[in-house]
Protein backbone atom coordinates (compact mmCIF):
# COMPACT_ATOMS: atom_id res chain seq x y z
CA UNK A 1 0.00 0.00 0.00
CA UNK A 2 1.44 3.39 -0.98
CA UNK A 3 1.45 6.23 1.24
CA UNK A 4 -1.60 7.58 -0.26
CA UNK A 5 -3.39 4.80 -0.14
CA UNK A 6 -2.73 4.50 3.42
CA UNK A 7 -3.09 8.21 4.21
CA UNK A 8 -6.62 7.62 2.65
CA UNK A 9 -7.35 4.30 4.61
CA UNK A 10 -6.87 5.43 7.70
CA UNK A 11 -9.09 9.08 6.76
CA UNK A 12 -11.79 6.16 5.96
CA UNK A 13 -11.35 4.61 9.20
CA UNK A 14 -11.43 7.79 11.54
CA UNK A 15 -14.69 9.15 9.44
CA UNK A 16 -16.25 5.87 10.12
CA UNK A 17 -15.14 6.06 13.93
CA UNK A 18 -16.78 9.26 13.70
CA UNK A 19 -20.13 9.25 12.02
CA UNK A 20 -20.71 5.62 14.39
CA UNK A 21 -19.85 7.39 17.60
CA UNK A 22 -22.41 10.16 16.40
CA UNK A 23 -25.13 7.55 15.54
CA UNK A 24 -24.68 5.72 18.94
CA UNK A 25 -24.63 8.81 21.11
CA UNK A 26 -27.94 9.77 19.15
CA UNK A 27 -26.28 12.70 18.00
CA UNK A 28 -27.34 11.80 14.53
CA UNK A 29 -30.88 10.63 15.37
CA UNK A 30 -32.73 7.48 14.90
CA UNK A 31 -34.25 7.96 11.27
CA UNK A 32 -32.94 11.10 10.21
CA UNK A 33 -31.74 11.99 6.82
CA UNK A 34 -27.91 12.63 6.45
CA UNK A 35 -26.85 15.05 4.20
CA UNK A 36 -23.86 13.79 2.97
CA UNK A 37 -22.33 16.93 1.50
CA UNK A 38 -23.36 18.74 4.93
CA UNK A 39 -21.98 16.05 7.25
CA UNK A 40 -18.92 16.03 4.74
CA UNK A 41 -17.92 19.55 5.83
CA UNK A 42 -18.93 19.52 9.45
CA UNK A 43 -16.04 16.53 9.32
CA UNK A 44 -13.90 18.13 7.78
CA UNK A 45 -13.46 15.62 4.89
CA UNK A 46 -14.44 15.04 1.43
CA UNK A 47 -17.61 13.06 0.38
CA UNK A 48 -15.49 9.81 -0.65
CA UNK A 49 -14.24 8.50 2.92
CA UNK A 50 -17.75 9.45 3.91
CA UNK A 51 -19.41 7.50 1.74
CA UNK A 52 -17.14 4.84 2.50
CA UNK A 53 -18.12 5.28 6.64
CA UNK A 54 -21.84 4.80 5.36
CA UNK A 55 -21.57 1.71 3.10
CA UNK A 56 -19.39 0.18 6.52
CA UNK A 57 -22.08 1.35 8.79
CA UNK A 58 -25.15 0.35 5.94
CA UNK A 59 -22.96 -3.36 6.91
CA UNK A 60 -23.40 -2.89 10.99
CA UNK A 61 -27.41 -2.09 10.60
CA UNK A 62 -26.75 1.40 11.73
CA UNK A 63 -27.69 3.02 8.38
CA UNK A 64 -29.96 2.54 5.41
CA UNK A 65 -28.72 3.29 1.94
CA UNK A 66 -30.92 3.76 -0.88
CA UNK A 67 -30.00 3.38 -4.67
CA UNK A 68 -29.39 7.26 -5.31
CA UNK A 69 -27.36 7.03 -2.10
CA UNK A 70 -29.42 8.74 -0.22
CA UNK A 71 -29.03 7.90 3.49
CA UNK A 72 -30.83 7.75 6.81
CA UNK A 73 -29.81 6.53 10.48
CA UNK A 74 -31.52 3.25 11.23
CA UNK A 75 -35.00 3.50 13.25
CA UNK A 76 -35.06 2.38 16.42
CA UNK A 77 -36.81 -1.28 16.13
CA UNK A 78 -39.41 -3.11 17.87
CA UNK A 79 -38.09 -6.02 16.95
CA UNK A 80 -34.57 -5.73 16.98
CA UNK A 81 -35.04 -4.47 20.55
CA UNK A 82 -36.21 -7.98 21.77
CA UNK A 83 -33.75 -9.67 19.78
CA UNK A 84 -30.83 -8.07 21.77
CA UNK A 85 -32.26 -8.28 25.12
CA UNK A 86 -33.34 -12.12 24.41
CA UNK A 87 -29.43 -12.39 23.46
CA UNK A 88 -28.00 -10.66 26.49
CA UNK A 89 -30.13 -12.45 28.78
CA UNK A 90 -28.43 -15.32 27.80
CA UNK A 91 -25.04 -13.77 27.43
CA UNK A 92 -24.75 -11.75 29.93
CA UNK A 93 -25.33 -13.98 33.15
CA UNK A 94 -23.16 -16.76 31.04
CA UNK A 95 -20.27 -13.98 31.49
CA UNK A 96 -20.90 -13.18 35.18
CA UNK A 97 -20.43 -17.31 35.68
CA UNK A 98 -17.77 -17.84 34.25
CA UNK A 99 -16.50 -14.29 35.74
CA UNK A 100 -16.56 -15.66 39.39
CA UNK A 101 -14.88 -18.90 38.36
CA UNK A 102 -12.03 -17.36 36.74
CA UNK A 103 -11.42 -13.87 38.03
CA UNK A 104 -8.16 -12.63 38.80
CA UNK A 105 -6.97 -10.16 41.21
CA UNK A 106 -6.64 -7.77 38.37
CA UNK A 107 -9.77 -8.51 37.11
CA UNK A 108 -11.12 -7.74 40.58
CA UNK A 109 -9.21 -4.30 40.41
CA UNK A 110 -10.20 -3.59 37.14
CA UNK A 111 -13.59 -3.92 38.07
CA UNK A 112 -13.40 -2.02 41.32
CA UNK A 113 -12.31 0.68 39.56
CA UNK A 114 -14.77 1.09 37.33
CA UNK A 115 -17.45 0.53 39.97
CA UNK A 116 -16.20 3.71 41.87
CA UNK A 117 -16.12 5.87 38.90
CA UNK A 118 -20.03 4.79 38.01
CA UNK A 119 -22.39 8.01 37.82
CA UNK A 120 -26.24 7.47 38.21
CA UNK A 121 -27.76 7.76 34.86
CA UNK A 122 -30.69 10.16 34.18
CA UNK A 123 -32.16 11.45 30.90
CA UNK A 124 -29.63 13.60 28.89
CA UNK A 125 -26.37 11.11 30.54
CA UNK A 126 -23.40 12.00 29.20
CA UNK A 127 -21.40 9.61 26.42
CA UNK A 128 -19.00 9.73 29.45
CA UNK A 129 -21.45 8.74 32.41
CA UNK A 130 -22.51 6.03 29.78
CA UNK A 131 -18.90 4.77 29.00
CA UNK A 132 -18.62 4.68 33.07
CA UNK A 133 -20.81 2.38 33.05
CA UNK A 134 -19.79 0.45 29.95
CA UNK A 135 -16.46 -0.29 31.87
CA UNK A 136 -17.73 -1.93 34.66
CA UNK A 137 -19.67 -4.33 32.21
CA UNK A 138 -16.90 -4.71 30.15
CA UNK A 139 -14.69 -5.60 33.17
CA UNK A 140 -17.09 -8.21 34.54
CA UNK A 141 -16.93 -9.68 30.79
CA UNK A 142 -13.12 -9.82 30.36
CA UNK A 143 -13.20 -11.40 33.65
CA UNK A 144 -14.52 -14.68 31.67
CA UNK A 145 -11.47 -15.00 30.25
CA UNK A 146 -14.11 -16.22 27.42
CA UNK A 147 -12.50 -13.82 24.10
CA UNK A 148 -15.36 -15.00 21.76
CA UNK A 149 -17.87 -13.88 24.27
CA UNK A 150 -16.34 -11.14 25.22
CA UNK A 151 -16.56 -9.99 21.59
CA UNK A 152 -19.93 -11.11 21.10
CA UNK A 153 -21.15 -9.11 24.31
CA UNK A 154 -19.15 -5.98 22.90
CA UNK A 155 -20.71 -6.03 20.06
CA UNK A 156 -23.78 -6.10 22.02
CA UNK A 157 -23.68 -3.22 23.40
CA UNK A 158 -22.60 -1.23 20.82
CA UNK A 159 -25.96 -1.78 19.46
CA UNK A 160 -28.07 -1.44 22.59
CA UNK A 161 -26.28 1.89 23.40
CA UNK A 162 -29.40 4.03 21.02
CA UNK A 163 -31.96 1.96 22.75
CA UNK A 164 -30.14 2.91 26.16
CA UNK A 165 -30.50 6.69 25.42
CA UNK A 166 -34.49 5.69 23.98
CA UNK A 167 -35.43 4.56 27.83
CA UNK A 168 -33.53 7.74 29.63
CA UNK A 169 -35.59 9.83 27.47
CA UNK A 170 -38.47 8.78 29.60
CA UNK A 171 -36.23 9.59 32.93
CA UNK A 172 -35.71 7.51 36.05
CA UNK A 173 -36.69 7.54 39.45
CA UNK A 174 -34.43 8.09 42.22
CA UNK A 175 -35.57 4.33 43.32
CA UNK A 176 -34.09 2.73 40.10
CA UNK A 177 -31.15 4.51 40.22
CA UNK A 178 -30.84 3.27 43.77
CA UNK A 179 -31.42 -0.70 42.30
CA UNK A 180 -29.47 -0.25 39.83
CA UNK A 181 -25.91 0.79 41.88
CA UNK A 182 -26.99 -2.06 44.62
CA UNK A 183 -26.85 -5.08 41.70
CA UNK A 184 -23.60 -3.55 40.65
CA UNK A 185 -22.22 -3.92 44.40
CA UNK A 186 -23.78 -6.51 44.23
CA UNK A 187 -22.32 -8.56 41.65
CA UNK A 188 -19.16 -7.64 42.02
CA UNK A 189 -19.44 -9.35 45.40
CA UNK A 190 -20.62 -12.62 43.71
CA UNK A 191 -17.93 -12.43 41.74
CA UNK A 192 -15.12 -11.68 44.33
CA UNK A 193 -16.53 -14.54 46.54
CA UNK A 194 -16.13 -16.73 43.37
CA UNK A 195 -19.87 -17.52 43.61
CA UNK A 196 -20.89 -18.36 40.06
CA UNK A 197 -24.47 -18.72 40.53
CA UNK A 198 -25.52 -16.05 42.60
CA UNK A 199 -23.18 -13.73 40.08
CA UNK A 200 -25.22 -15.09 36.99
CA UNK A 201 -28.26 -15.02 38.70
CA UNK A 202 -27.83 -11.59 39.59
CA UNK A 203 -26.68 -10.85 36.03
CA UNK A 204 -30.06 -11.66 34.28
CA UNK A 205 -31.84 -9.75 36.81
CA UNK A 206 -29.59 -6.65 36.05
CA UNK A 207 -30.73 -7.53 32.66
CA UNK A 208 -34.11 -7.78 32.46
CA UNK A 209 -34.90 -4.73 34.69
CA UNK A 210 -32.20 -2.94 32.24
CA UNK A 211 -32.68 0.07 29.90
CA UNK A 212 -32.35 -1.77 27.38
CA UNK A 213 -35.36 -3.92 28.33
CA UNK A 214 -37.19 -0.61 29.18
CA UNK A 215 -36.69 0.42 25.66
CA UNK A 216 -37.86 -3.12 24.22
CA UNK A 217 -41.23 -2.73 25.81
CA UNK A 218 -41.94 1.02 24.85
CA UNK A 219 -41.59 0.36 21.64
CA UNK A 220 -43.53 -2.82 21.23
CA UNK A 221 -46.26 -1.02 23.51
CA UNK A 222 -45.62 1.99 21.01
CA UNK A 223 -46.25 -0.49 17.67
CA UNK A 224 -49.26 -2.09 19.31
CA UNK A 225 -50.54 1.19 19.76
CA UNK A 226 -49.80 2.14 16.02
CA UNK A 227 -51.37 -0.75 14.83
CA UNK A 228 -54.89 -0.44 16.84
CA UNK A 229 -54.86 3.05 16.09
CA UNK A 230 -54.37 2.07 12.12
CA UNK A 231 -56.96 -0.86 12.37
CA UNK A 232 -59.30 1.57 13.51
CA UNK A 233 -59.36 3.84 10.67
CA UNK A 234 -60.34 1.63 8.24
Amino acid sequence: MTAAEEGAATKSQRTHARVREMVLSGELAPGSVINQAVLARELGVSTTPLREALRLLKQEGLVELDAHRDARVTPLDAAEARDLLELRQSLDPLAAGLAAQRRTAEDLARMRAALGSLTSLHAGASPAQLDGHRAFHAAVYRASHNALLVEALDGLWDKTDRYRRHALAAGRSEEEVEQRAAEHRALLDAVSDRDAEAAAALMRTHVETSLGARSADRLAAEQHGRAVHGGGRR
